[in-house]
């Protein structure tokens, strides 16, 4: 049997736009290939109150890989999450 690519989990990346532990982070994912959705907290109120019920914190960037939590820009953890070597 061929080698099964498994579907990419969902990625939300909680951001502002100042934060370059956020840019990084996006810098990171796109290099890898890896689509996401960049919500800006600096301007979606609601987002912003979503990061903080997902993650318990409101530094950014929140990172959410198919419903799993990383608090700032943990290279080690985004790749394990997305099953990355």
């Amino acid at each position: 049997m061929a080698n099964e690519v498994k579907p990419q989990p969902r990625v939300i990346l909680f951001s502002t736009p100042t934060c370059s532990f956020c840019n990084a982070a996006k810098r990171y994912l796109r290099e890898r290939g890896i689509k996401f959705r960049d919500v800006d907290v600096s301007r979606d109120a609601a987002a912003a109150r979503d990061m903080v019920r997902r993650s318990g914190q409101s530094g950014v960037p929140v990172i959410d890989i198919g419903g799993k939590i990383i608090v700032g820009f943990d290279r080690a953890k985004i790749d394990q999450y997305l099953g990355l070597r």
